[in-house]
């Protein structure tokens, strides 16, 4: 009988980055989650507790130790490759899932927009794209800031600080779009 993943346990971190207080959740199955910085830290904790009842803070393993290195050095500006972190998506819907497949398929440094990620999943509906990555429960390692609106327009991003937010982790990576000189005047 498989275990139903909110009875799996679940543990969480939080560490420093350049852009502030991150925090990883995790499981023995994967990743359950990513928070990006609150205004307080007392804000990270209640925030984790309510997305993960029962979740207990701990040191992280090595794979998780892993992880956390690569994400802080994402956010200094090294590319990191974070496709191969496993995941545990029990209860996150498939479209979801395949729209998280390929958001981690962008590179850091480049984005793609909720049109080309609807087309490549054969979908006509690039607002459902956009409601997918605003439940993006992975965010940085599913990297929903690499996904812009069209026309080089940044759009929308539910964490904490919304766009200012986006814009910060784009320029981070030096995020540029080939076809979309004005996307870099977005992020400068």
């Amino acid at each position: 009988m498989q275990d139903h993943p909110s009875q799996r346990q679940a543990f969480y971190t939080l560490f420093e980055t350049s852009i502030g207080l991150c925090g990883l959740a995790w499981n023995e199955r994967g990743i359950v989650g990513f928070q990006l910085p609150e205004d307080e830290e007392a804000r990270m904790h209640a925030r984790i507790a309510r997305r993960f009842p029962g979740i207990v803070e701990a040191t992280p393993p090595p794979a998780i130790q892993g992880i956390v290195a690569d994400v802080t050095a994402l956010l200094t500006g090294e590319a990191r490759d974070l496709s191969a972190v496993p995941l545990d998506m029990d209860g996150v819907p498939d479209f979801d899932r395949r729209v998280y497949e390929v958001a981690r398929s962008i590179p850091p440094g480049r984005v793609l927009t909720y049109g080309e990620i609807a087309s490549r999943l054969r979908s006509d509906n690039a607002r459902a794209i956009g409601q997918a990555l605003g439940r993006n429960p992975f965010a940085v390692i599913v990297p929903c800031h690499r996904v812009v609106a069209a026309g080089g327009k940044l759009g929308g991003f539910s964490a904490n600080g919304g766009a200012t937010t986006k814009r910060r982790l784009l320029a981070i990576e030096g995020a540029r779009r080939d076809e979309s000189p004005t996307l870099f005047d977005l992020i400068s």
